[in-house]
């Protein structure tokens, strides 16, 4: 069957399964727009403010729903605007495909209008890219991306493709996609027997599991895992959701901003297991931090293997495979004494009565509506480590967040993702003041899809992760980030066609929260809370995760 570039690209696909994309249009690529026209009803395009919307629409959307992302922008800066989002999924490792347009392939090189060498800008930020030469490749190189984007350490693939190329013509046959196989072929007898030895010889054994859990489905294996050596389980950002959090075994986050319990734990296990995790210098960055124990590392990315920490054993290859085969090899352990003191060591969340309106009690109030059903998306400061230290996650891939690349205005453009792959699901997206404003256009996106999310602005007026710094290593000197805006965001979201409420009170929490819920459409929240409110507990930059700053301590000095 001969058919144009751009007939061949929306056709394959649908080959892949695609059943939503989120774009831009523009001159690069409206041969793509008029095939999309015509295949409306096999592709739901979704039309966002910003193509970094679309981006992180994207990635949203593949973090809920475990498929792809898709998004499509224009050359020049369309394809520049989609950067943001590719690195941010990058990092994170979420399978993504971006096309973008370009000028066609005489004009390439030339400095042309809206030209950019966008495979050369996202090298570094992708698993891999393309850009099409020759219509002929075109199917094949879509096929391959879609392979790439999911095998191994998922990731996000650019296929970039001049105009010209969308109208040349060449033969389509419809192919199947590439079938993804779990990589297994490192997990050897070797590295299964040495790694039993390890763990059958801990007394303390310790679990930090990481953003694989979720990516590879080893969500049931961890806990079969941990329940048969009756190890501490923690949590890197990226996990939060992946291990149930009322499990008598979960210590919660670990890290800069982590639990007393994990953090304590992984300096006084005598061995490390590491579960797709990459040992990032929010978690655990220093070797003598941790210089009791000994490491296991199992990653199905071999580069991450002792690229930050020197570990003593490995295993590489896909984590559920490898937890399939590693589980009925070792024995079952008791640890009594050491599970006794590390239970000894969580705290309960204390939430403080008043009627301030404060983040923990926000966060208590959504724990008692949470029945399952609810995805908490996030921007990125100290909202979102409040959400992770407070929300009670109950379900999988339900906490959406940027964690490698820390992407202030994310997490709308995520929860529009999100919402739209999961329709059973309700999404939340927690924003500070400042984030929101980087990319609160996109509640219009919400609005025109009538998406039942609810965007909460935890205002404080502030760039509160910032300004914590500057008020603990800084001497106080606030430097540019008191915001002082005078936009009123109640306002700003009726303006967008949202329904908006605002809370100073504690007693308006719980009557707004449900007419949140029960609304059909997009509901904003504009939650007032004090700028002066920190985060903790806080490991300071450099120091041994077991050097847990309290607010107390800073009160106490």
């Amino acid at each position: 069957m001969l058919l144009t570039g751009a007939e061949i690209l929306i056709k394959s696909l649908i080959d892949e399964g695609v059943e939503t994309i989120f774009g831009y249009p523009g001159g690069a690529v409206l041969n793509i727009y008029d095939e999309l026209y015509k295949y409306k009803d096999k592709i739901h395009h979704v039309l966002t403010c910003h193509e970094q919307g679309a981006s992180h629409a994207a990635d949203g959307y593949a973090r809920a729903t475990g498929k792809i992302g898709v998004c499509l922008a224009t050359s020049g800066p369309g394809a520049t605007n989609l950067v943001t989002g590719i690195a941010t999924a990058y990092m994170d490792s979420t399978p993504m495909v971006a096309i973008t347009g370009n000028v066609a392939k005489s004009l390439l090189g030339k400095d042309s209008f809206q030209e950019v060498d966008i495979t050369g800008i996202t090298m570094p930020i992708t698993k891999h890219n393309y850009i099409v030469r020759d219509v002929n490749d075109l199917q094949n190189i879509i096929r391959e991306a879609f392979y790439i984007a999911q095998e191994g350490r998922p990731g996000p693939v650019l296929i970039d493709i001049p105009k010209d190329i969308t109208a040349d013509k060449a033969q389509y046959i419809k192919l199947i996609p590439k079938e993804i196989i779990r990589k297994s072929e490192y997990i050897t007898s070797k590295s299964l027997k040495e790694a039993v030895e390890l763990i059958n010889e801990s007394k303390k054994p310790f679990i930090y599991a990481g953003g694989g859990i979720g990516l590879s489905g080893a969500n049931s294996e961890l806990i079969d895992f941990a329940e048969k050596i009756n190890a501490p389980v923690s949590t890197s950002l990226m996990c939060m959701s992946e291990f149930p959090n009322d499990h008598k075994l979960y210590t919660g986050m670990i890290g800069m901003h982590g639990t007393k319990a994990s953090n304590i734990a992984a300096t006084k296990c005598d061995l490390l297991i590491t579960l797709g995790a990459r040992f990032s210098d929010r978690v655990i960055s220093n070797q003598d931090h941790i210089k009791n124990a000994k490491i296991l590392q199992i990653d199905v990315d071999p580069a991450e293997i002792n690229k930050n920490i020197k570990v003593d054993k490995c295993i590489v290859g896909d984590l559920k495979l490898a937890l399939d085969k590693l589980i009925p090899l070792i024995n079952e352990k008791k640890n009594e004494e050491w599970f006794n003191l590390i239970n000894g060591l969580k705290e309960n969340k204390k939430i403080i009565s008043g009627n301030e309106t404060t983040p923990e009690i926000l966060f208590d109030k959504l724990n008692k509506l949470n029945d399952g059903s609810l995805i908490i998306s996030t921007e990125v400061g100290q909202h979102q480590m409040w959400a992770a230290q407070y929300f009670q996650f109950k379900s999988k891939r339900s906490f959406i967040t940027s964690g490698g690349l820390g992407t202030m205005g994310y997490g709308l453009g995520a929860a529009i993702g999100a919402s739209i792959g999961k329709p059973d699901k309700r999404v939340i997206n927690i924003a500070g003041d400042g984030s929101f404003g980087m990319n609160c256009n996109e509640l219009v996106t919400a609005v025109k899809n009538r998406l039942p999310l609810i965007q909460i602005v935890m205002n404080n007026n502030c760039l509160g992760m910032v300004r914590q710094w500057q008020s603990l290593f800084y001497e106080e000197r606030y430097s540019e980030t008191t915001l002082d805006r005078p936009t009123d965001y109640v306002k700003l979201a009726e303006a967008f066609g949202a329904k908006a409420f605002r809370i100073n009170k504690v007693d308006q929490i719980d009557d707004i929260l449900r007419k949140a819920l029960d609304s059909k459409g997009p509901v904003l929240i504009d939650y007032l809370i004090n700028s002066n409110k920190k985060v903790f507990p806080m490991v300071a930059p450099g120091a041994p995760i077991s050097q847990i700053m309290s607010e107390e301590d800073i009160n106490n000095n």
